[in-house]
């Protein structure tokens, strides 16, 4: 069984690092293909919001269909979506004939993709590690797919200048056929099989009671929903404005991205060889720095302390990104872990589109510098209140049993801790 799930991780984190590079250059990608066409700033947002809005409606039946059937064909089936979508998409932009209502459309289908790919992959990777190796190999892939996004974001953009948007769309397509050939080749064979279910909406209310039964993940997911929100519309919205009216135009907020994405490597590489016990209380704790680029951008500091507070801010993320893996990784039984990861997608998707529309109105309101106090507000505030959930204290990391004494537990038929542990080896 330590040999399949070997084999399994780095078959995942291979494919997800060649599928993140070509999707990050597919969002420079999709933004300059709807320009090229004479597009308008507020068509770019339409097709990007084209492919959000069915992340969000079709997320929770990606959840279902993965708890129900074998996850990889899920997440086959999804990629296979995204070839054709992204493939059709550029194809239609190397001929010179993309109307914006196509590319929103098929910019949908990607989003649909997505919905169905990404709570089987986190179910998938959650149950292919060894608990024992579990926070440092969530580290190593974490590490790995922030890598590809930064490189990913790099080579877009000049590959958008050089060969033109529809050629990185055309390659995007191409990645997502590779990293579905290499899903394929995943094994199953130590996930117990499946017992016959009442239906997909049977499967929901099923995977709700579990996500409402743990208040350490509710509760964090709910803060996150803000959080992630203000975050977003903070740094898509009001960074560019700030870095236009204070720092002189995009280089200086281009490079302060930059440090955030090199703080997640940092962060990811830390959490390599730091395995704190109580890592939701880690996690938590490391969510109060997101607050500090919305300060900064509020004061504003100057451009080399924004840089610094994004750094400091990516860094962070991965304290808690690995101490939320790890969480769900021991708390959840693995035949429900894709549907918990669902509502987990749910609820940090959700409010971005609602933040994001808001942004404007409320500078018109409040005026930016009030706006982005009000967010990072929010934030800190949120993560005090789950430091006041029990659990979020208390939960520990698991040592896993030694064979002793996990063929003790088999014996007496023991169900505690070790048992458990023992039996996810």
């Amino acid at each position: 069984m330590s040999r399949l799930r070997s084999r399994n991780y780095p078959l995942l984190s291979a494919a997800a690092v060649i599928s993140q590079l070509g999707s990050q250059g597919a969002l420079i990608a999709s933004a300059f293909a709807v320009l090229s066409t004479g597009g308008t700033a507020g068509d770019v947002g339409l097709v990007a919001t084209a492919r959000t809005v069915p992340m969000v409606l079709f997320v929770l039946v990606g959840g279902a269909l993965a708890d129900r059937i074998p996850r990889h064909r899920v997440m086959v089936a999804a990629n296979a979506l995204n070839f054709a979508s992204q493939g059709t998409f550029g194809a239609l932009v190397l001929l010179g004939h993309a109307p914006l209502w196509q590319m929103a459309a098929l910019s949908a289908l990607g989003g649909t993709g997505q919905a169905l790919f990404g709570p089987a992959n986190e179910g998938l990777l959650l149950s292919s590690v060894d608990p024992a190796r579990a926070g440092r190999a969530f580290a190593v892939y974490r590490m790995a797919v922030n890598g590809a996004t930064i490189g990913g974001a790099a080579a877009g953009g000049a590959l958008v200048a050089w060969l033109g948007p529809g050629w990185v769309l055309v390659v995007d397509a191409g990645t997502f056929l590779v990293s579905g050939a290499l899903r394929s080749f995943l094994d199953l064979s130590h996930v117990p099989a499946r017992a016959p279910g009442a239906g997909v909406l049977a499967d929901l209310r099923d995977g709700w009671r579990e996500f409402v039964s743990r208040p350490w993940l509710w509760a964090i997911v709910a803060q996150f929903s803000v959080v992630n929100a203000v975050m977003v519309a903070g740094e898509a919205v009001y960074g560019p404005l700030v870095a236009r009216d204070h720092y002189g135009g995009a280089g200086p907020w281009g490079v302060a991205n930059a440090a955030f994405g090199a703080g997640t490597l940092l962060g990811a590489f830390v959490m390599t060889r730091w395995q704190p016990r109580r890592m939701l209380l880690a996690g938590t704790l490391g969510i109060f720095p997101f607050a500090l680029p919305l300060a900064a951008l509020a004061v504003p500091v100057s451009a080399a302390l924004l840089t610094a507070a994004m750094f400091v801010a990516g860094a962070s993320v991965e304290v808690f990104g690995v101490g939320w893996m790890t969480a769900m990784h021991q708390e959840i039984p693995e035949e429900k872990l894709s549907r918990v990861s669902s509502y987990d997608w749910l609820g940090s998707m959700a409010l971005v589109p609602v933040a994001t529309a808001l942004a404007g109105p409320a500078q018109g309101a409040f005026g930016r510098s009030a706006s982005l106090w009000g967010a990072a507000a929010l934030a800190v505030l949120l993560t005090v209140a789950v430091l006041f959930v029990g659990d979020v204290r208390t939960i520990r990391r698991r040592e896993p049993a030694s064979p002793v004494d996990a063929a003790k537990a088999a014996a007496s038929g023991a169900d505690g801790p070790a048992a458990t542990a023992a039996d996810s080896v």
